[in-house]
Formats: structure tokens, C-alpha cells, sequence
């Protein structure tokens, strides 16, 4: 198989996809409001052991 070929089915796959690659279950406010969550919690567990004695 040469690069090109390779390149060709790489571009046709990526064009079958139709809307940009946007899954319809994945909600962008609910998944970085997860990650912001997660991240707090992150924090706040890494300022607790980080407490001087």
C-alpha cells in the first residue's frame, strides 16, 4: 500500500462522516462541566494533603 493510497482512504473516511465529526450524545457544556467538576475535586484533594503541619 503507497502513501497515497493510504491518503486517499484516510480523506474519503474522513468525508463520510457528514457533520464535521460531531457525535449527537456528546453535549460540550455537560462534558467541560464534568471535566471543570473533576478538576475542582483535583484541587481541593491536592490542597489537603499539601497542608503544612
Amino acid at each position: 500500500m503507497s502513501l497515497t493510497s493510504t491518503a486517499h482512504q484516510l480523506v474519503t473516511l474522513a468525508s463520510e462522516g457528514g457533520e464535521g465529526g460531531n457525535h449527537e450524545s456528546l453535549n460540550p457544556y455537560l462534558t467541560g462541566g464534568g471535566a471543570f467538576v473533576v478538576l475542582l475535586l483535583l484541587l481541593w484533594i491536592t490542597t489537603r494533603f499539601n497542608r503544612d503541619r
